[in-house]
């Protein structure tokens, strides 16, 4: 669902004198120092060195001032690799070249995720957005988009409704908002439920749930009735850099129905 997204963060490349080039607004940035280019892509920080550079060793230390890792230069090399992952520690990197035990250059990389909800909406009233499959299937799920605005990769590893939903994601409805094993995620290249959706930096990616939330289930949730009825669900998605939430209340409607599964729903920002 996400493609592969290319992000560059410049810093101040001392070497000698010369500083980095500045980012021109095209995701890369070059020097004419030995760390040619130091990039985010997707979970991945990728440094390359120039031609000429006299290094044997990069080192990549962590924002709390410990050694990440170390990767080894070989000769003619000119990239060398270090994965963070999404259970990373975001804030100020640096990427430090050395020959032998001496520092050559150094430069600093901020890593910061930023997401943000762009759109949810419900399968039944939207099939459009939704992947392609049975109508009564799609009309019980929903979707969500999150945009990364950052400059770190994130991922969204679960997807809860909670509220006056239909079919909620806790003890009112399909009770695993507290179950690691459970992420509400489908993934329709697979067809099954996926434990995370990696976000990149950049990446703009539409998530789907598995548990049906909007699917009238007789005994759970909100049901249909003669009124018409109205309430408050909260979406929450949770992710894995810094163990945080991200969260967007939205107000629900149903319209009025003489059977228990066949009024219509609208929903709003709240």
């Amino acid at each position: 669902m996400a493609g592969a997204t290319l992000t560059s963060v410049a810093g101040c490349l001392n070497n000698g004198g010369s500083s980095g080039t500045p980012d021109d607004g095209t995701g890369t940035s070059e020097s004419q120092g030995p760390l040619k280019r130091v990039a985010v892509e997707d979970t991945t920080i990728v440094v390359e060195l120039s031609a000429e550079a006299d290094v044997d060793q990069v080192n990549l230390i962590q924002p709390n001032g410990e050694l990440f890792g170390k990767r080894d230069v070989a000769a003619g090399a000119q990239q060398v690799s270090f994965e963070i992952g999404t259970s990373y520690e975001p804030g100020e990197y640096r990427v430090v070249a050395l020959k032998g035990e001496e520092s050559v250059v150094e430069t600093s990389l901020p890593i910061q995720p930023s997401l943000t909800i762009i759109e949810m909406g419900i399968g039944r009233n939207q099939p459009e957005k939704m992947w392609d499959d049975s109508s009564d299937e799609i009309a019980e799920e929903a979707f969500v988009t999150v945009e990364n605005q950052g400059s770190g990769p994130d991922a969204i590893t679960k997807l809860l409704f909670l509220g006056d939903v239909p079919y909620p994601s806790d003890e009112e409805g399909t009770n695993y908002a507290n179950n690691e094993d459970v992420s509400g995620i489908y993934d329709p290249l697979s067809d099954s439920e996926v434990s995370e959706v990696i976000v990149a930096a950049g990446d703009q990616v539409t998530i789907y749930s598995s548990r049906s939330p909007f699917a009238f289930v007789p005994g759970s949730g909100t049901s249909c009735k003669d009124e018409q009825q109205s309430g408050q669900f909260e979406l929450i998605l949770e992710r894995p850099v810094e163990e945080a939430q991200l969260t967007k209340n939205y107000s629900i409607q149903y319209s009025a129905s003489t059977e228990a599964d066949n009024c219509e729903i609208t929903i709003s920002e709240s």
